[in-house]
Order: C-alpha cells, then sequence, then structure tokens
C-alpha cells in the first residue's frame, strides 16, 4: 500500500471512531507505544517502558470503566519505522493514544498522523521546542532544552565563567541547546568563543574536545543524547580537559542517571541543570523508583520520568473525560491538567500543551557508595523558553 494509501485509510479510520463513538475502544483504551528498544538509543527506550509498566502496575489497567492495553513498538530510533509503526497501530491496532518518541526527528515524522486521524500523541521522551507545534494533538511530558539550557547559562554567568564553548549534537535539540544557551549567557556578559555541532550517532569526541582546548575557555557546555554521556565523559577526561582547567558543564542528558555510575571520578564535580534527578527528595519520588524497580528497572533516569508522567496524563484525562476516548476531547482535558509528580509539581500549559515544571541545579556527587546529580537549587514552574520568547 502506498504512504498515501495508508495515510487515507487512518484518515478514514478516524471518520469512523468519530461517527462510532470508538469501534475499536468500547471496553478498552489502546496505547501505542512507540520507542527505541534496539539500536544506539535502546536505554530510552527501555527506561520509558519500564515506567510506563510500573505506572500500570501502580495504579491499576482499568481507568473510567475502561481497560487500558499498552502496545510497546520498537523503531530502532529509524524516522520512517516510527511513522509506518504509528500508522499501522492507527489503521490496524486502532490505538486511542499513541505515546513514546525516543528523539526529536522520530516524533516530527508522527506528527502528520497525529493530525489526520485525530490522535492523541504524547511525547515522553524528545525534546525540541518546536515539537508541539507539528500537531494540535501532541501534548509532552518530557522537557525542552531550552527549558534546562537557560538555566545553566544563568548560573554560569553568576559563577565567575567568563567564556564558554558549546559542544551540541548537530541536530534540533542540540541546536536549540546551543542558541538558548548562547542568547542568556551573553545577554548576562559572558562570551561563547566557539560553537561546535557532533554527530548524533557514535560521535568521535576527540577531534572536538582538542577544538575546546585549544580555545582555552572557562567552561564547555555540552549537550548530547541521554545514553552518550560516558563517552563524552571518557574522552573529556583522555584530553586532558580538566587539568587545563576546563570546567565541563551541561544538561542532565550527559551525567544521565542510567549510566552516571560507570562514569567513575572523572564525573564528580560536574554540574548539570534538568527536570529530574533519581537523588529527588520526596514521597513522590521514593514511590516511583521502589515501583521501576519491581517492574525490572534499576536506576530511573529523565527519560522514565516522562514515561511514568506520561502515563498519568493519560489515566487523567481518561477521568475527566468519563472514559470518553474522542481524541479532541482527550486533548481538551489535558490542557491545564497538574500535579505532583516524582520530579516535582507539573502542569500542561494550556496554550502550548507543553510541560512546565521544575528545572534543578544539581552536582555530581558520591552518595553511598554510587554517584547521584545531588541537587542544589532549582528554577520553578519553568515554561519553555523559545515558546516564551525568551
Amino acid at each position: 500500500m502506498s504512504r498515501h494509501g495508508i495515510f487515507g485509510r487512518a484518515g478514514m479510520v478516524a471518520a469512523a471512531l468519530l461517527v462510532s463513538g470508538s469501534v475499536y475502544a468500547a471496553d478498552a483504551v489502546k496505547v501505542g507505544l512507540i520507542l527505541p528498544m534496539t539500536g544506539p538509543f535502546a536505554s530510552t527506550g527501555r527506561q520509558v517502558e519500564t515506567a510506563a509498566k510500573a505506572y500500570m502496575a501502580t495504579h491499576g489497567d482499568e481507568v473510567a470503566g475502561k481497560q487500558i492495553e499498552l502496545i510497546v513498538k520498537d523503531d530502532g530510533g529509524v524516522p520512517d519505522q516510527t511513522k509506518r509503526i504509528a500508522q499501522e497501530l492507527v489503521v490496524n491496532e486502532g490505538v486511542n493514544v499513541i505515546a513514546g518518541f525516543g528523539l526529536t526527528p522520530l516524533a516530527f515524522s508522527t506528527a502528520p498522523i497525529a493530525t489526520q486521524a485525530k490522535v492523541p500523541m504524547v511525547v515522553m521522551s524528545a525534546g525540541t521546542s518546536s515539537i508541539t507545534e507539528k500537531s494540535p494533538f501532541i501534548v509532552r511530558t518530557s522537557f525542552t532544552l531550552a527549558q534546562s539550557t537557560v538555566p545553566l547559562a544563568k548560573w554560569a554567568a553568576k559563577n565567575d565563567i567568563k567564556t564558554v564553548v558549546t559542544v551540541v549534537a548537530d541536530y534540533a535539540p542540540g541546536i536549540d541547546g546551543e542558541t538558548s544557551f548562547k542568547k542568556q549567557f551573553e545577554q548576562d556578559g559572558g562570551k561563547v568563543v566557539e560553537s561546535i555541532r557532533v554527530p548524533v550517532a557514535n560521535p568521535d569526541f576527540a577531534p572536538f574536545l582538542q577544538r575546546v582546548r585549544d580555545a582555552k575557555p572557562d567552561a564547555v557546555f555540552v549537550f548530547v543524547p541521554s545514553g552518550v554521556g560516558s563517552a563524552f565523559m571518557k574522552q573529556f577526561n583522555e584530553r586532558g580537559l580538566a587539568e587545563a582547567g576546563i570546567q565541563l558543564i551541561g544538561t542532565g542528558d550527559v551525567t544521565d542517571d542510567d549510566i552516571l555510575n560507570d562514569m567513575g571520578e572523572v564525573a564528580k564535580g560536574v554540574i548539570t541543570t534538568h527536570i529530574y534527578s533519581a537523588a529527588h527528595d520526596s514521597a513522590e519520588n521514593e514511590a516511583f523508583k521502589k515501583a521501576f524497580k519491581e517492574a525490572g528497572g534499576d536506576r530511573p533516569n529523565f527519560m522514565a520520568v516522562g514515561g511514568w508522567d506520561g502515563m498519568a496524563l493519560i489515566y487523567q484525562a481518561l477521568e475527566k473525560t468519563g472514559g470518553d476516548t474522542d481524541g479532541t476531547v482527550l486533548v481538551e482535558a489535558m490542557k491545564g491538567m497538574e500535579w505532583e509528580s516524582p520530579r516535582g509539581p507539573i502542569s500542561i500549559d494550556p496554550e502550548t500543551r507543553d510541560i512546565i515544571q521544575n528545572v534543578y541545579y544539581r552536582e555530581v556527587k558520591e552518595v553511598d557508595g554510587e554517584l547521584y546529580n545531588v541537587e542544589f537549587g532549582a528554577e520553578e514552574a519553568v515554561k519553555d523558553p523559545v515558546k516564551a520568547g525568551q
């Protein structure tokens, strides 16, 4: 079948659902969870899947009289695969919600399907600001890179860092991070002396780090996707940047909780800003970590909390609609929702359908023999700075 044929069929299915009051979901609500379960970003998929299943194990699989069915599909981190799977889930499986999306290109590829089929699309992982603008059916429970980056730029300017080289993965979130950091840091009196972009998948950081060392900045600001931070940290150490007096700062992706313990001594003292740490001190987080382990996980990271909160959003929306699975009705119910997450208080901006949340300042420290991102401050109720015009 041609792509246009599938799109057309998806549209017909969506229309049929609207007319019939959901043929597929009379007694069940199907959530299609599309994640990179294999390939270089498999850690993201594993974290989100485990958290989603942990949420269901904790809160039950029935909401407003409807049985929740989770259908997990592996896209391998390939946008064409994500799109094909989303089409099949909508057309053949009759899913009521699609969710997951481990990377921005995967979310971008699927947005037109959500729009045409009028199916809510809950982005649990991807972080480019513009994602929610790609479809009126997209709602996000992850974060945007600018949310994490702007507070870090403010911190750097206040803490005697005058010059910075930025090193970011060369795709949309990295460019968001680079742009947001430079704008805020230079607004606060600092100077970005060089901006370096590196390949997204399997990069060799050595030549780029040599450029950083040659530039002799006070600090290097880093964004790389979840799971890649250990490779960066290893080469940062091997290239002797710390010995050269260059401080490493970055978004929390670099010191990802999932791989932090593997980084060793070199990670200690690294300052990051992000939306979640496994060390976050709250009853909600303790319950989350317990449920995550019982579901087969080890230490949850920021991707996991996006999966947990994505399921919370779906459950709460269904409660609010009394089990009505009409896509437009569900998305309207999601707008403005607020609750206490394992990461702290969060809400869905009714204007942008993006998440509003605290962003925490953290330092890597050893706690009880393990490395953690230990929080030492926060910016509260942060909206996406790009959409807020900051």
